[in-house]
Parts: structure tokens; sequence; C-alpha cells
């Protein structure tokens, strides 16, 4: 059996054109090199599997290569690694710093590459100092880390950085076109684009999941045998979704979420997609923004052609919906009903009916709009009986004597309905409307209220009774408005009152008309006005220290003093 060796170490680059993903980078180390302007000490940091260590072994074997040595001289003698995750003590920089002063005998530099860097313990750091900030002319230190956060600031100062960046998803899936190619592999364009995109910037990682790939399928990699074997949901299932969302068919969306969770897939992991798919499709609906769509051209076709059927408010309400369920899903205690409930939110969206953005209404408002047919018809079944004692069509005036007028102070209708209906229902509600409307339709001859004269203490008496009145029904506030002054009689039949200011002449004026109602009964006399003014200079009445407020309760209670000094009770 032939020994097999990895795509990762196998394509691993030997020169800088063959590195992907950096030309940046290069580009400065290759000026470097030929301008003679390489730094003594250089810091490679960047996220895994993206060519750090690579770029580090290129540069020291070029650095070295004046063009009289062989193509295939790797200058093995002059390059020292060290791996700092399992030789991070202060004694393995030691030998390293005794190693330095040793010219090289082969070549013009001794590049020393220390990987993981950051794993180097503060002692290691510190005796790594100096000899980083002034090494022999013939010793060129490369570190190389993927957390450079945690390397002291010390030694952050004393290198160059080059940060290395995310391989790009079109970048990793060229490379791997030309690996498949080179294998004599037949791959679909998707398939490798999943592979790129399952990568997540590193080319090691995406080499090692092809590698798993073909083990599995073969010289034919296809899209579905590539979403096989690395258990992702498929970019054709998001469509899938997408369709029956915008047909409105939630019995099928919950069958096929529940295939999915079947097949072994989380929750968590199919929202977070759907809220991808939807954005994807939004992107589509702009030609400016198609390029930020990271798909193969068969897949871009796809989304082409369903961002036409997607309106653009639903696609910004399916991500707001689905990014809400993603944020909720780990601290919800039924995760699979929230995903549900997210899916039958998604299908509503476009659904035709009275259900308006942003409405709280069950009902819709629109129920109890009442049509003037139906108005009508509501007051042909109620019957409105008028005393006589107050007839609006009489036109000779009656005699009443005093008795009489005591008890007909003021007119009643009486409103009877000839079917009983629950105060609760929608019925009982439209017709408490139309008996609304019907009695405003009842018109009263205001020439026969009574308007009986009354005195001032008749009036106070009156006052307060009403003051109690709202007071054991719990109006605090109002009671306390109306009973801060004590009410005078202006004229005949106007009734003045002043307040401390405007707040309490607005709670007054607010509910002044069960007030009026109340006086006018019993005084008799419908012709009762209201004046109510603000004096500022009353405010001073109320009592606001303790002792203020102890010398008013001893005014209304003159015990309460006795009972102070049986106690011996201080204020």
């Amino acid at each position: 059996m032939e020994h097999f060796v990895v795509s990762a170490r196998k394509y691993r680059p030997k020169t800088f054109k063959d590195v992907v993903g950096q030309q940046a980078i290069t580009n400065t180390l290759l000026n470097a090199i030929d301008n003679n302007h390489l730094a003594q000490a250089l810091l490679f940091c960047g996220p895994r599997g993206v060519g750090k260590t690579t770029c580090a072994r290129i540069l020291a074997k070029k650095i070295n290569d004046d063009g009289t040595h062989a193509e295939d001289e790797d200058f093995a003698f002059n390059i020292f690694e060290l791996d700092a995750a399992s030789n991070n003590s202060v004694d393995d920089i030691r030998n390293l710093i005794d190693q330095v002063r040793i010219p090289p005998q082969v070549g013009k530099y001794k590049v020393y590459i220390i990987d993981e860097v950051h794993m180097l313990s503060q002692a290691a750091f510190n005796a790594f100092l100096k000899t980083l900030e002034e090494p022999p002319k013939h010793a060129i230190f490369i570190l190389a880390t993927t957390e450079k956060h945690k390397i002291i600031p010390t030694i952050l100062s004393r290198c160059q950085i080059f940060d290395f960046k995310r391989i790009t998803v079109k970048d990793a899936k060229e490379y791997l076109h030309y690996i498949a190619e080179n294998q004599g592999i037949e791959a679909e364009d998707d398939a490798l684009h999943i592979i790129a995109q399952k990568a997540d910037g590193a080319m090691r990682d995406a080499l090692s999941i092809f590698d798993r790939v073909v083990s599995f399928t073969g010289k034919n990699l296809t899209r579905q045998a590539v979403t096989e074997n690395l258990n992702v949901l498929d970019y054709q299932t998001y469509f899938e979704i997408t369709d029956l969302i915008l047909e409105n068919d939630i019995p099928n969306l919950l069958i096929n979420f529940n295939k999915i969770l079947s097949l072994g897939f989380d929750g968590h992991h199919f929202i977070a997609g759907l809220a991808s798919h939807f954005r994807d499709l939004l992107v589509c609906q702009n030609e400016a923004t198609i390029q930020l769509l990271e798909v193969g051209d068969e897949a871009k076709q796809k989304y082409l052609e369903q961002s036409k059927k997607a309106p653009k408010a639903f696609l910004l309400d399916g991500i707001e919906i689905s990014n809400e369920c993603d944020l909720n899903y780990r601290s919800s205690r039924n995760q699979r009903l929230l995903v549900e409930l997210c899916l039958m939110k998604l299908a509503s969206i476009t659904q035709d009916g009275e259900k308006k953005k942003g409405s709280n209404y069950i009902i819709p408002p629109s129920f109890y709009k009442v049509s003037s047919e139906k108005i009508n018809d509501l007051k042909s079944e109620v019957q409105v009986t008028v005393p006589k004692t107050v007839s609006p069509t009489s036109t000779t005036p009656k005699t009443i004597s005093s008795e009489e007028k005591q008890k007909n102070t003021a007119p009643e209708v009486k409103i009877e309905y000839k079917k009983a209906v629950s105060g609760l229902s929608l019925s009982s509600i439209q017709k408490k409307r139309a008996h609304e409307l019907a009695k405003k339709d009842q018109v009263l001859d205001e020439d026969n209220l009574p308007s009986d004269p009354f005195d001032e203490p008749t009036m106070q008496m009156y006052w307060e009774q009403y003051v109690k009145k709202i007071d054991d029904e719990g109006k605090k506030i109002l009671g306390a408005a109306l009973g801060s002054d004590i009410p005078r009689l202006k004229g005949k039949t106007t009734i003045w009152i002043e307040l401390a200011n405007d707040t309490l002449k607005k709670e007054v004026e607010r509910d002044q008309y069960p007030l009026m109602e109340f006086l006018k009964k019993n005084l008799n006399n419908y012709d009762i006005e209201l004046l109510i003014t603000v004096n500022e200079e009353i405010a001073k009445q109320y009592a606001f220290t303790p002792m203020e407020k102890y010398e008013k309760l001893r005014e209304k209670n003159p015990l309460l003093d006795k009972l102070r000094r049986e106690f011996d009770l201080d204020i």
C-alpha cells in the first residue's frame, strides 16, 4: 500500500506565487528582500490555516538564495523551528540565544521560526527581549501566532507585524478546482463552493475537507455527496422552505422542518441559515449588491429567480423575525416550538386579510364598523318611552306643583329592548351603539327644566356630600382638589372655586360633569355653572412641614393634642 500524503502537505506552496489569498504580504516580503529592507524580527499573525508558517519557511529559504545554489536547496542547516507550545520555558529560550551567536556555515542568514509564540511564559518573553531587539547581523527571527493580543507589548514593539487575512471563498474554491484537475477529479462548482464555505477562511481546513469528501465519493465530486458527507443544510433546502413560506403553506412547512430535525440538524443552525438565505435574496434584488452573494454560478441563478418572487418588505420582516428567533434560541425552554412559531409568523407575513403590520388586534377594528342600514335596522328593534310629564311635542305649559316638581326634576328616557342579549357579546356592543344614536335623536324641551333658587350654605352642603361620595369611591386626588377650597356663590347660579395651581384646575375640569349633574339634581336648578380660577397665594394654606401638618390635624380634632401629651410623643 502506497503511503498517502494529505493535500495540505502535498500542495503546500514552495514559492510566494503559490501562496493563496495573501498577495499584499507576499509582495511586501519580496520587495523587502530585493531592496535589502528586511527587518531583524517579523511577526506573522492571523487565523489558523492562512499560510503563516508556510510564508515563514518560504522567506527563510528565499533570503539565503543568491542564485548560485541548486533549485532544490532548502538550506535546512540555516533554518531552525521552535514550537513555543511545548518549548515555552526560559531555559528553552536561553538555549536558543546560545545558538544565535554561531554564524551560518552555508548561506548568509540563520533564520529562527518560533511558532505559537504567544504560548511562551512571562519569564521566557523577558529573556528573549534583548536578543530580539539587537540580534547578530546573521540572525533573523520570524514569530507566528494566532493570538496577537496575548503577546506582551514589549515584544510587539520590537517586531515588524504582518496581519494575515482569512482566505476568501472565491480564492479557496479556485485553488480546490486546481487541485481537483491535478488529481483528475470531476468536481461540481457548487460542491467546491460548499467546501470553501465550510472551511471558514482556512485553506488547510479546506484541503482536509476535500480529502475527506474525495474518499467518500471517489473521482466524482457532486453537491449532493458533499452535503451528505459534511452534514450541512443545502441551499436547496432553504429554497423549498422559502417557497412554502411565500405560499403560506404552514402544514407542509412544519412537516419539512420535522424532516430536517430527523436528519440530525440543529434548529439553531437551521434558523440562522434561513436568515442568511433571506439576506442573500435581498442582495440579489439590486444589481449593485449582487457581488455580495458568494455562491456558485448555478446557485446564483436560482437566487435571482426566487428573489423576483419575494417582496422586499417580506424579506426585511423575515430577516427581523428569524434574527429574533436566533437570539432567543439559547434561552428558550422549548426550542422546537420557538422555531415552529417563527416559521408560522414568516408564513403569515404575506397572507391576505385584515392583518396590518404592527397591529395588536385579535379581532380587526373593521368588525365593529356598523353601516347606516344596520343602524336603522337596530333602531327599529329599540322602543323609546318618554314620560308624559315632559313631552317634547307639548306646546301648552302645564302647572306643576312643588311636590311634583321635586319628583320630576329631570326627564328620564327609558330604553326597552325586545330581545335580551349578553353584555359581553358583540351584538350587545352594536346595539349599544345604536341606542346611543337613538338617544341623541331625542330632543328635550329645555324651557321646562327646573331652575329653583338656592342659597350658598345649601350649595356648600351638597358640595361636601359629593366630595365625601367620590372620596369613598377611591378618587382621592379629585376629592382633595375639590376639598381644597370652600366654594362660593357668585351671582345667582355661578359656583366659584379657587385652586392653588393649574394641575388641580385641570383635574377638576376633567371630571366636572358628574359634579354638575349631582348639584343640578339636588339643588333642582339646571342653570348652574362652574367657575374655576387659579390663585397661587392659597398654596401657602397647605401644610408641608410635619409641624404644620400636625397643627392642621389638631384644629380638626383637639383630642389629638391630648393623645400626644398622654404618651409623650414628639413631632
